[in-house]
């Protein structure tokens, strides 16, 4: 068995990430040791880390790669299989695993598990990975995190013939754009102040991209000849004047589910809740597996997610990636880890 030493991606904060060497990762059984191929870059990856966990640290939860060893006891993966690694790790014995939600572990103490995946090789359980089509492209399985977010909260309500509404053109806003499309909506409008990202929403085939510092829900409503409000909201945006805007713009008995995250606690008007008789269901993660049988079987119909792609960059120019999600122009960025 060849070494496995490499590097990893090391940051300090957020103006300060150095390529390092590491040691050789260890697996025990039931692990699997992954060759990293792409690993995308998120939002988070890009914020002041050092300020919420202990620097430094190795970012990165958006790896795909090849398997490279196997530990004992492992027989459903082998050298070579092309793979999804999935950075949660769950104790697959608290009540909410036993119940089949691993998502929401208790054990879970942070957002993510570290070291991460912006390294060469990583170490995870075999219950972390999920064994990817031959077929799949491999920029598109780099980022199968995010896109389990979106179809995660993009199916969380039937939205066949339906009206969707998205606040927030980020990556997932995007995805979920796409989902709904390819899972038969009838409008999807999107909303955001970025520019950028409102154009790419377009080739994402979104009906409408408002930049609402340029026009209104309501004048929407009435181009495309509705006369109820939107059926189903996607709040991908975590921004509180977005999610009052989707609010005073659902149809009586619409639906929202809410994955974006606030830096500051919202206010809701629960008389519109209450007298519009709304349903809001918060959104975390993905669900294992069940959001991956999904995503899978999407790829396989024909769903195309690749214009949310916007940057391919080499491991060595992290730091460009960092900047490109700082800027906020771009999509989703990916890092190659291969030689």
């Amino acid at each position: 068995m060849e070494e496995c030493r490499g590097k990893v991606a090391v940051y300090y904060n957020n103006k300060d990430v150095r390529l390092e060497d590491y040691p050789e990762p260890v697996i025990g059984p039931g692990e699997l040791k992954v060759k990293i191929d792409a690993c995308g870059l998120c939002g988070g990856d890009a914020m002041e880390w050092y300020l919420i966990h202990k620097a430094p640290i190795v970012l990165g939860h958006e790896p795909a790669g090849i398997v490279f060893e196997v530990g004992e006891g492992v027989t459903k993966f082998k050298p070579g299989d092309r793979v999804f690694v999935h950075h949660h790790v769950a104790c697959m014995s608290c009540h909410y695993c036993r119940r089949g939600y691993f998502t929401l572990c208790e054990k879970f103490t942070q957002t993510h598990i570290y070291p991460g995946a912006f390294a060469e090789y990583i170490a995870l359980p075999m219950s972390n990975i999920w064994r990817h089509h031959p077929d799949i492209d491999e920029d598109i399985a780099a980022i199968f995190d995010p896109f389990g977010n979106a179809v995660h909260t993009a199916l969380s309500f039937p939205v066949l013939g339906e009206d969707v509404l998205i606040t927030g053109a980020g990556p997932i806003g995007l995805m979920a754009a796409a989902v709904v499309r390819h899972a038969g909506a009838r409008f999807v409008v999107i909303t955001d102040v970025n520019p950028f990202r409102l154009e790419l929403a377009k080739k994402m085939g979104v009906t409408v991209a408002l930049n609402v510092q340029d026009g209104e829900l309501p004048a929407v409503q009435k181009q495309l000849g509705m006369t109820e409000g939107f059926d189903v909201g996607l709040e991908m945006s975590g921004n509180g004047a977005a999610f009052q805007d989707m609010l005073a713009n659902m149809s009586h008995g619409a639906r929202i589910a809410l994955l974006g995250i606030p830096a500051h606690e919202m206010s809701i008007n629960w008389t519109t809740v209450i007298f519009n008789m709304l349903t809001i269901k918060g959104i975390y993660g993905r669900e294992m597996y069940e959001t991956w049988y999904k995503m899978t079987v999407m790829l396989e119909s024909g769903l195309d997610i690749k214009p949310v792609i916007t940057h391919r960059l080499k491991w060595q120019e992290c730091e460009k990636g960092f900047e490109a999600m700082r800027t906020g122009n771009c999509g989703k960025v990916i890092l190659d880890w291969r030689e």
